[in-house]
């Protein structure tokens, strides 16, 4: 039986990582815990055909680097931070989109909330 290139997708929900990423001096100096949630668009049909790790994502090597991103360099604003996210996601040989979901579960605001999000979408070679 051959397999045809198939749309499919690969989930990364709740990585949860230390970061200073926020507006104000004091989210940068006392930091607090992010979430990412990523869904990767790829064809999965080499993988399903080849049982080989290189025909897909690494999930573990994937979730490294985001936890690497997340817990470097601060961004003033989550919609910055998901941004550098998908484009190091995008750089997987075999990923041919992304949605990119941080959360904030201690959101700097004068309200109750039970937290903020962005979430962005990008597909190869498209920007915006």
């Amino acid at each position: 039986m051959s397999v045809q290139g198939s749309d499919a997708e690969v989930a990364i929900l709740g990585l949860e990582v230390f970061g200073r990423h926020g507006v104000f001096p004091a989210e940068r100096e006392l930091g607090q815990r992010f979430i990412v949630d990523l869904v990767v668009d790829l064809d999965l049909a080499p993988a399903t055909v080849s049982d080989r790790l290189e025909d897909t994502v690494d999930y573990a090597g994937l979730a490294d680097a985001v936890a690497e991103i997340v817990g470097g360099e601060p961004f003033a604003l989550l919609e910055r931070l998901a941004q550098v996210i998908a484009e190091r996601v995008l750089d997987e040989p075999h990923a041919s989109g992304v949605a990119v979901t941080v959360h904030k579960p201690h959101v700097a605001i004068p309200h109750t909330v039970a937290e903020s999000r962005v979430t962005v979408r990008r597909r190869r070679g498209r920007a915006g």
